[in-house]
């Protein structure tokens, strides 16, 4: 099989809107890989919160301060803000 071009790789229909295709594709890869590893560090900040509050007799997860996320991703990035919060809200649940 051949390797695709730059412009069928993009689908655009100039090389010069392929180039800034290809240049913006790699910056959100980049982007991601930053996102991911954010997330991550929020995991495990959250497995440290949820430790103490299990520790001291308290209960893994405070729906209070849940709320208290979704709404600020919600005010933020509007509906779907809300379904990212809950995944990661998800992600950063039960993980010690």
């Amino acid at each position: 099989m051949t390797p695709k071009t730059i412009t069928e790789q993009t689908g655009a229909r100039t090389d010069e809107a392929a180039t800034l295709i290809g240049d913006a594709r790699e910056r959100i890869d980049a982007l991601d890989d930053r996102i991911i590893g954010l997330i991550q560090e929020r995991m495990a900040v959250s497995a440290v919160i949820q430790e103490a509050r299990i520790s001291s007799g308290g209960r893994r997860v405070n729906l209070a301060r849940e709320m208290e996320v979704l709404g600020h991703y919600r005010d933020a990035l509007g509906k779907p803000g809300t379904a990212l919060a809950m995944t990661m809200l998800e992600l950063c649940r039960g993980r010690i």
